[in-house]
């Protein structure tokens, strides 16, 4: 009685009293069995009864919020009850309609729906409502109940047959508001996917689908709704095209709409012919289809857009393939042939006459056909590629030969549709001699477009089984030498390594027999000049890909350093140098090819090793400088060893450890080829320059292996890197001991080995630190940031006193410089060590971590420094902020905003850069705390234009522009004073300064002005 109370309580409050409230807390209670859902309806009898329409309103508008948040757990036979009740509202008054539709919307979702209940739902919404008369939330309503019908009670709503598409019709015809349209569309998809009788109704369900086609709709600026116009579109066509009854009526609306003058609608309509291709057969297409390539052929030919020419050509590859896919019968037309024979006819003589505009328009249409299926490539090649060829031949200007060639190339190119199954030879297969005689005639024309054009189709025929003999694969290596020895271009040698290294993978004994020993011999004889050996060298590495290929050419590779080391051959710095670059891309490959990393393993590192060891006893010995030594190459040489011991398996990656750890401490040479160096050669101990360099090669070799790879005598190692970092004049030799140091400190598994490490090392760096020499405080500061930097990445909890350290640092008179720019080293990618590619135990969003826990530190730092150390502060945060992602250096701008105006009146130009490179990306969509700032803002950039440093004045100029983009009235107060400010830089003496100058001014100039943004 007393639960009875309470719900009559509830709905007098909601349906007298008016408190919206009520609705949640009757919910709750039906939810939680308090009273049930008949209980409801007999406290409701008044209301519903009343003579009241607003009263009956109330009371069904509770009844409905009740049942959206309850229907689940009603009884079939509470459902059937509810149901009788709200189609009998539907006839009720138009007030109350809304509230009926809302609780009708939740009987539908119950999963006890009695049998048959779905039909009569729907005979009463389509007998007793007009749809497009009810407000925007009911119709949705309708059209949530169509949907929710279709998923249970599928099989009913099909027994309806015709009445339930023409029911739909009528409540879907006039839809204008795009949430429904969404809505109405996925109704009309499920019709059509699903199997329903359309009946006579066919054109009726096009006719009130198609009206919205193409789709016109721009969503208002913050649209709250965030509906867009591709989900309209994309929509909508999964409906037109959805089934293949629409044909007769969707394909003369799509060629009328191509005639349209809005590209968006040419674009929609070309599109949705493609995807007609997919669903529609050849019966349906052949009578429309004069008319739809005509409208192609014009919209391909004639536009401007870029857009609609690759939409047509879509269209076009779409229908060819669909007509593709047509039965050929004894008795009946090839409708591939008939249609392609159009096609043919209206672009074949175009291709004739290569100076013409038209030549290109029809070559992509006629190459659109061709690469839509292989049948259709069989029937375009065979009607095309003699007329090109023929041309060709008879052409003497080299223009229209290298038109006719880009033409050529794009028939010779397969597409995935086009590609001849297994079995099946290639539709070019009857043109090969040709084609090679063509690509052969190109290859030694003295044009260099028509050498590049030649590379290429020389690439795709190379790539296709059959079309190049084993006489003319080697002609082809023989023409691609030959260029590399003797043409100058740039853009001709790009070509020839890019082609070079494609024909390599597939043909590798051609190059290897003929190639490689003539380059060979070209760069050690001695005689050819620095460009010729650089192009040699490039694409000795663009060959190399395969095991076999990379035995003989990485070999010569090092013969190229062992002739720079004796001197023979006069080989300058930077050609050694882009040799090991050369041989870092062949390591490339060992990821992927075990073999090529064993051959790195046993073969090509201990030569390097040994070359480079060699040159550095020399130069202490004997004084004779060689390019091995120069550090340059060394830091060459490192990311070659680095690269191949990284790729390494287990069993070679711990035998690589064992040996190069070996050699620096103990001096084993063993390993080493050509041994004749002198016994027990201490690598790590202080001795000249040209020796304790070296260390970088240990870095690389151990620094470089995977985490479970253990190192032999890691502890007296790391004591010894630890005294070269601390004690080694050597500016080179000091910073690559401290980066192996702290690479090996990275990988080492946590413990009290570590710990013992971490606390030795660290006392260290704070005795040296103190000490009194400058050069002695330098080293110590380079270990400190590589230590720390080993720590921060992996997470360790010593990190942050390091970090601190750091911090303190930047007041030092003597250190902060440095220091400061040692945020840079913790911040940034380090190139050969302490990354993932070397297997480093690099943790995620470290960065972000970093400057959550640290900024704060820095700001303060800032606050409390003098005067004359605050630019060291600004200089670690212009670092470290230019390193963090965009999306937190837009989130933490704010709170470091005056800290990085500050940076831009430092005198120090570096800071400046790096300051400007962090605020540029940040300026395209700045912050309100920004927006706040302008003033300073401008005034500090606008002085920063006639900077002495050009990077800077580039910088200040792309910032300049960047403000250009904010809203109107903000920057208007300072076009003035900005265009004043730019004329100085736009007679830069530097012509990148000047043209951003250009670039900038013109948008401040258009600021304000009638036509301007």
């Amino acid at each position: 009685m007393a639960d009875n109370s309470v719900l009559l309580g509830l709905v007098e409050e909601f349906v007298s009293g008016q408190v919206d409230s009520k609705a949640a807390e009757t919910a709750t209670g039906v939810k939680t069995g308090q009273f049930t859902i008949l209980q409801l309806v007999e406290a409701l009898g008044l209301s519903l009864s009343s003579s009241q329409h607003q009263t009956r309103g109330r009371g069904v508008q509770l009844l409905s919020e009740v049942l959206q948040e309850s229907y689940s757990s009603l009884s079939e036979r509470e459902v059937e009850v509810l149901l009788a009740f709200y189609e009998n509202r539907l006839k009720d008054h138009y007030v109350i309609i809304p509230h009926v539709l809302q609780g009708l919307k939740a009987l539908t979702k119950c999963s006890v729906l009695p049998p048959g209940s779905a039909v009569s739902i729907l005979k009463s919404i389509f007998q007793d409502i007009h749809v497009q008369s009810l407000m925007l939330a009911e119709r949705s309503c309708v059209y949530n109940i169509l949907i929710s019908l279709m998923e249970s009670k599928e099989e009913e709503l099909k027994g309806l047959g015709a009445d339930f598409i023409f029911g739909f019709v009528q409540s879907v015809d006039g839809e204008r508001d795009p949430r429904n349209l969404l809505l109405a569309f996925q109704v009309a998809r499920n019709i059509i996917q699903r199997g329903y009788d359309l009946g006579k109704f066919v054109e009726e369900l096009f006719e009130v689908m198609s009206c919205y086609f193409p789709i016109d709709f721009s969503p208002p600026p913050s649209d709250p709704r965030g509906i867009t116009r591709e989900e309209l579109v994309l929509s909508l066509r999964a409906v037109l095209t959805g089934t293949s009854q629409f044909a007769e009526f969707l394909l003369p609306l799509i060629i009328e709409k191509l005639d349209s003058d809005i590209q968006s609608a040419k674009v929609d309509s070309l599109q949705t012919l493609a995807a007609c291709g997919l669903t529609y057969s050849h019966k349906e297409l052949a009578e429309f289809l004069p008319g739809l390539w005509s409208s192609i052929r014009r919209e391909v030919s004639q536009t401007a857009s870029e857009r609609v020419e690759t939409a047509g050509l879509s269209a076009l590859s779409a229908l060819v393939s669909c007509l593709s896919r047509s039965v050929l019968t004894s008795d009946s037309e090839d409708v591939l042939q008939v249609f392609l024979s159009l096609v043919l006819k209206d672009c074949q003589h175009h291709l004739c006459e290569p100076d013409l505009k038209l030549v290109w328009p029809s070559a992509k249409l006629l190459q659109a056909a061709a690469g839509a299926s292989y049948r259709a490539s069989l029937i375009v090649s065979a009607a095309i590629i003699p007329s090109l060829l023929e041309q060709y031949n008879n052409r003497t200007q080299c223009a229209q030969r290298r038109t006719l060639l880009e033409v050529l190339q794009g028939f010779v190119q397969p597409t995935a549709l086009s590609r001849p199954a297994d079995g099946e030879d290639s539709v070019l297969v009857a043109f090969q001699q040709s084609l090679c005689g063509v690509v052969f005639s190109a290859l030694t024309e003295s044009s260099a477009g028509l050498q590049i054009t030649g590379t290429r189709v020389l690439t795709a025929l190379g790539q296709q089984p059959g079309l190049m003999s084993q006489p003319d694969v080697e002609k082809a290596v023989d023409h691609l030498t030959r260029l590399i020895l003797e043409e100058d271009d740039p853009k001709v040698s790009l070509a020839v390594v890019e082609c070079s290294g494609s024909l390599a993978h597939l043909h590798p004994k051609a190059f290897i027999s003929r190639m490689i020993p003539r380059l060979k011999e070209e760069i050690l004889s001695g005689q050819s000049d620095a460009a010729v050996r650089q192009r040699c060298v490039t694409v000795l590495a663009s060959v190399s890909s395969l095991s076999s290929v990379v035995q003989e050419s990485a070999p010569v590779l090092l013969q190229v350093l062992a002739s720079a080391h004796t001197g023979s051959c006069g080989f300058s710095v930077e050609e050694v140098a882009a040799v090991c670059i050369s041989l870092q891309k062949i390591a490339a490959h060992a990821r992927d090819s075990e073999e090529i990393g064993r051959f790195f393993h046993d073969i090509i590192i201990p030569h390097l090793l040994g070359l480079c060891l060699q040159a550095a006893l020399q130069s202490r010995d004997a004084g004779h400088s060689s390019p091995l030594t120069d550090e340059a190459v060394l830091s060459a040489v490192v990311p070659v060893m680095s690269t191949a011991c990284a790729a390494l398996q287990s069993e070679s990656a711990s035998r690589m450890a064992a040996q190069a750890v070996s050699l620096f401490l103990d001096g084993d040479v063993s390993f080493l080829p050509e041994n004749a160096f002198p016994s027990k050669i201490q690598l790590l101990q202080i001795q000249s320059p040209a020796l304790s360099q070296l260390v970088c090669l240990l870095m690389a070799c151990v620094c470089s292996l995977p985490c479970s790879v253990e190192i032999p005598e890691i502890d007296r190692l790391l004591l010894q890197l630890e005294d070269l970092s601390c004690t080694c004049p050597h500016l080179f030799s000091y910073t690559c001991a401290a980066k192996c140091f702290a690479g090996l400190l990275n990988k080492r598994p946590a413990g009290e080995a570590l710990d013992a490490v971490l606390e030795r090392v660290m006392k260290r760096i704070s005795v040296e630190l103190e000490n009194s020499s400058s050069v002695q405080r330098t080293r110590a500061l380079t270990l400190l940031l590589w230590v720390s930097k080993a720590l921060l990445l992996r997470y360790h909890p010593l990190s942050t006193a390091l970090t601190d350290q750091l911090f303190a640092l930047l007041s030092d008179p003597a250190l902060g410089s440095q220091a400061a720019d040692g945020f840079g080293v913790l911040m940034s990618d380090s190139q050969d060590v302490l990354n993932r590619g070397c297997h480093a135990d690099v943790r995620i969003m470290y960065r972000q971590r970093f400057f959550a826990e640290n900024s704060a530190k820095l700001v303060e730092g800032f606050n409390s420094a003098e005067q004359e150390k605050k630019s060291c502060y600004l200089k670690a945060l212009s670092h470290i902020v230019s390193n963090l992602p965009r999306q937190v250096q837009l989130t933490e701008l704010p709170a470091l905003l005056p800290l990085l105006l500050e940076a831009l009146a430092c005198v120090d130009q570096a800071v400046q850069l790096s300051t400007l490179s962090c605020l540029q990306p940040v300026l395209l969509e700045p912050p309100e705390a920004l927006r706040n700032q302008l003033e300073a803002l401008f005034s500090r950039l606008l002085a920063l234009t006639t900077s002495p440093a050009m990077k800077v004045r580039i910088a200040s100029l792309q910032c300049v522009h960047a403000l250009s983009r904010l809203p109107e009235h903000m920057i208007l107060p300072f076009r003035a004073r900005v265009l004043k400010a730019l004329a100085v830089p736009l007679d830069d003496k530097k012509r990148l300064v000047r043209k951003e100058a250009v670039a900038a001014r013109a948008e401040w100039f258009l600021l304000g002005s009638p036509g301007g943004r």
